[in-house]
């Protein structure tokens, strides 16, 4: 958790700007339409005009449509099969595996014994011991402090109507 990639941060800071972002558009939105009042203006009105009734119009019939002939589906020749050409198989001779030649072991070489003298086991010097420290002497408690009275509150004044 110490440690974080570029890419976690500039995903917080695209986010924040996202967030920020949509906040400032509807508050900038909301003082919009609290700014913008509508004023009523008095549009004056036309008299409407008084048009003659338009004469009906007699239903026209609906003409037939004249029955299609159907056309006779085309016959096309049958196209004849090919036939399936025969793919011959081919002859791959094997190839001999290689053989790998054998490694000859080596002989394992005598290592001659050497022996290690054994060191001493260096004297650690005794430290001597440190005398004791005085303990500290005791500090007296102190008496308990009696505590304030209590400051009683000053009442509110009634709040005062002007005429």
């Amino acid at each position: 958790m110490a440690s974080s990639s570029i890419s976690t941060m500039i995903l917080g800071l695209v986010v924040l700007t996202i967030m920020s972002a949509t906040t400032y558009t509807l508050v900038e939105g909301a003082r919009n339409l609290q700014e913008s009042t509508v004023s009523e203006t008095q549009v004056p009105q036309l008299p409407k005009p008084e048009l003659p009734p338009l004469p009906k119009v007699a239903e026209l019939p609906k003409p037939e449509l004249p029955k299609i002939p159907e056309f006779p589906k085309p016959e096309f020749p049958k196209v004849p099969e090919l036939p399936k050409g025969e793919v011959p198989e081919l002859k791959v001779p094997e190839m001999p595996k290689p053989e790998l030649p054998k490694v000859p072991e080596l002989p394992k070489a005598e290592q001659p014994e050497v022996k290690i003298p054994e060191l001493p086991k260096p004297e650690v010097p005794k430290v001597p011991e440190l005398p004791k420290i005085p303990e500290l002497p005791k500090v007296p408690e102190m008496p308990n402090v009696p505590e304030f009275p209590k400051v009683p509150q000053i009442p509110k004044p009634f709040p005062t109507t002007h005429p």
